[in-house]
């Protein structure tokens, strides 16, 4: 049995790299105003209320909404782009490595699902430069998928005739998770991270 994908794991304590606590509390309370009311609708006020403190400690830490969806944003998309890579890297055939990069990129999703939502939806909010690089981080990521499928085409593990947009349709169907998951619904986070890694095998598979 292939070992879990330490990228994925031991992430118990959302933000733990963000400090101090305040800028911690701060950023937790734009993740869930913003995943509850969309990043246009939420102020800096309805911010701080959510941590406890007052609009003008936000600025302190942040010197503007955008800045704080921006840090959001580039610690999500670092860390997804830490799941695929180590599942590109690792050992194994394409189809198990190609089963853990989506294994573990929707357990991600499912877990931290208010974070996802904001992470991969809220992109258009952010300022030019902000995006680019948030946009360079998502073509990385798709990278490390791409050449999964590659190697699985030129090993004789997969049938895919359009490798690209087999690599848009992976990716899409593991962030989409993130839309729908609920944790009180009949399954956790590793099961659907179980079932779409057979689906995706299943879409990729040489046909007998």
């Amino acid at each position: 049995m292939r070992t879990a994908n330490p990228t994925a794991d031991g992430e118990n304590e959302p933000w733990g790299e963000v400090a101090p606590e305040a800028a911690r509390r701060l950023l937790v309370a734009a993740v869930e105003a913003f995943a509850e009311r969309g990043y246009h609708a939420t102020t800096t006020r309805d911010i701080a209320g959510r941590a406890g403190m007052s609009p003008a400690a936000l600025y302190i830490h942040y010197k503007t909404k955008e800045e704080l969806l921006h840090r959001i944003s580039r610690i999500g998309h670092d860390k997804a782009l830490e799941i695929l890579t180590a599942a590109a890297d690792g050992e194994g055939t394409a189809a198990e490595r190609l089963a853990d990069a989506v294994r573990y990129f929707v357990r991600w999703h499912a877990e931290r699902h208010t974070t996802a939502r904001v992470v991969q939806y809220e992109l258009d909010a952010l300022g030019a430069e902000h995006r680019a690089e948030i946009v360079e981080l998502r073509r990385r990521s798709n990278a490390a998928v791409r050449r999964i499928l590659v190697e699985g085409v030129r090993d004789g593990e997969f049938d895919v005739p359009d490798v690209p947009g087999t690599t848009l349709a992976v990716l899409s169907l593991c962030i989409d998770v993130a839309r729908w998951f609920n944790t009180a619904g009949v399954r956790t986070p590793d099961e659907v991270g179980a079932l779409y890694a057979d689906l995706v095998l299943r879409m990729v598979a040489v046909r007998k």
